[in-house]
């Protein structure tokens, strides 16, 4: 330092006029590495070197968005550090970028912390000839097990009995129905994946509800999203993203246990599940580049059971959330219910077509809840132009799910929650295009049918069974816990039998 300090003394230059000197050029290096393309899609003002990070809402991220597109467009443009990326609002555009032209918005770009997790492996991170085959693999082996299909229907008719009988056990007192539900939901994927179910009182599978619910939440924290922009300095400091690869290396092996069991006692004549098929394919699979080996297993797992409980998980809880606040609603589905299924069977999905009503409130559920806000990003694979902007190879997409599923000019009362957006004049369940919380296009969420029995059986049986309010004395909030996915803060309700 004193070295440096002669010399700038022997050159007439104080250690003041260096610092600007060296703040200046890097000001200057920061405007041309970050400089938009021409016809670029526009976007506001952003700060030198980290760009919008800072700009948007921490709790609602998603509202930030929807405020931005209100004054720059449906197609409008941010820069994370000195990543530039575009963000979709509305319907209309998303259809054009990802249905009418998905072939060119169909990869996933790089993100440092997903690619640190994943290796790009996987089903959500990988793209190419390894995604096609990885999801054509995993939809033929659902459908092969049931999804769809009367006898995966059973299996959550049968679970629901196992959820019923835990919610009883509470005796009508207070209880946050969390981990109920995420056992339940689990449970199906375990079915599907693992060919076996676990009890409620199971220590080692509520560490691994509770590892996976924490492994989500802190993707969409403040230090998952840094780690994005800065991965090398978030490498070296403490936070919520240490904390989020401990447990990524846990649940990963919790299912490399999983798979070993499986090798020791699989039976090569008849399959019994998603990783029985995987170590099949595995055998008979020549092509390398498909990515059929034992680390994409893990992944593909992995994202079986976060894409596959979380959501579902998540949207049963708003649904019951929003049952308990609006019991006037409650009590329609109830009456619908009790018309049509009667108290001494559980609900099929034949039941489906003559309950109108609870379907719209399904619907609503979904609409209203918003789970996933923002779609995970797809990214340009050729230069190419949308809405009349120029979009070079390799930008970001980021769709704006919150845009679609509160438009104004779609749904009458987006701010609140009214099933009549899925219901005519006479009472009959109305589709509507725009609804689009499983995505659209060739990236659509692969576990949709799933989710769709999922949702329709759990939330019917349980309010066969119970009538859900809020405990007394308290106040029930919509107040959202923000994360990957968008679920609602901690609540406690009471489930009184009918």
């Amino acid at each position: 330092m004193q070295m440096l300090q002669e010399l700038l003394h022997l050159e007439g230059i104080g250690i003041t006029e260096c610092l600007i000197f060296l703040f200046v050029f890097l000001l200057i290096s920061d405007y041309f590495w970050s400089k938009p393309p021409n016809n670029f899609p526009p976007g506001p003002p952003s700060l030198p070197f980290i760009g919008h990070l800072f700009h948007f809402d921490t709790k609602e991220p998603h509202t930030t968005l929807v405020n931005i597109g209100k004054k720059y467009g449906d197609v409008f443009s941010l820069r994370i550090g000195r990543r530039r990326l575009v963000v979709l609002s509305g319907y209309k555009i998303m259809k054009e970028a990802f249905v009418q032209n998905g072939d060119i918005y169909i990869d996933r770009p790089s993100l440092p912390l997903l690619s640190d997790l994943t290796n790009h492996l996987g089903i959500l991170a990988s793209n190419g000839h390894q995604w096609r085959e990885q999801r054509r693999f995993a939809l033929s082996t659902l459908k092969y097990f049931g999804v769809g299909k009367k006898t995966l229907e059973n299996a959550i008719t049968e679970e629901s009995r196992h959820l019923n009988e835990n919610v009883t056990e509470k005796n009508g007192n207070p209880f946050d129905p969390q981990y109920l539900l995420h056992n339940a939901i689990s449970n199906i994927i375990c079915s599907l994946v693992f060919g076996h179910r676990f009890e409620y009182t199971d220590g080692r599978f509520q560490e691994l509800l509770r590892l996976l619910e924490e492994l989500l939440r802190l993707q969409g924290s403040a230090s998952g999203r840094a780690y994005n922009v800065f991965p090398k300095l978030m490498k070296l400091l403490p936070g919520g993203h240490k904390t989020l690869f401990s447990n990524w290396a846990k649940v990963k092996a919790f299912v490399r246990v999983e798979i070993e069991q499986h090798k020791k006692h699989r039976n090569l004549s008849e399959p019994r599940d998603y990783i029985d098929c995987y170590l099949e394919e595995m055998e008979k699979c020549k092509d390398e580049s498909a990515g059929f080996n034992e680390e994409n297993l893990c992944c593909c797992t992995m994202d079986l059971f976060g894409a596959g409980t979380e959501t579902t998980a998540t949207t049963l809880r708003w649904a019951l959330l929003y049952m308990a606040k609006y019991p006037h609603i409650q009590q329609k589905v109830q009456e619908e219910i009790d018309q049509v299924i009667g108290p001494s069977r559980l609900p099929s999905m034949d039941d489906r077509i003559n309950m109108p009503y609870t379907y719209a409130v399904i619907h609503e559920v979904q609409r209203s809840g918003n789970v996933i806000p923002v779609s995970p990003p797809r990214m340009a694979s050729k230069d190419t132009t949308l809405a009349g902007y120029s979009i070079p190879k390799g930008t970001v997409m980021l769709p704006n799910f919150t845009s679609v599923l509160n438009d104004e000019n779609e749904y009458m009362t987006p701010g609140f929650f009214n099933p009549q957006h899925f219901l005519d004049d006479n009472g009959k369940f109305v589709k509507n295009e725009t609804f689009i919380p499983f995505s659209i296009g060739k990236r659509a969420c692969p576990g949709e049918n799933l989710a769709r029995m999922e949702i329709f059986l759990f939330f019917t049986s349980l309010l066969q069974a119970f009538t859900f309010h809020c405990p007394n004395g308290q106040q029930l909030t919509l107040e959202t816990k923000p994360g990957i996915t968008l679920g609602p803060k901690a609540y406690k309700i009471c489930a009184l039998p009918r």
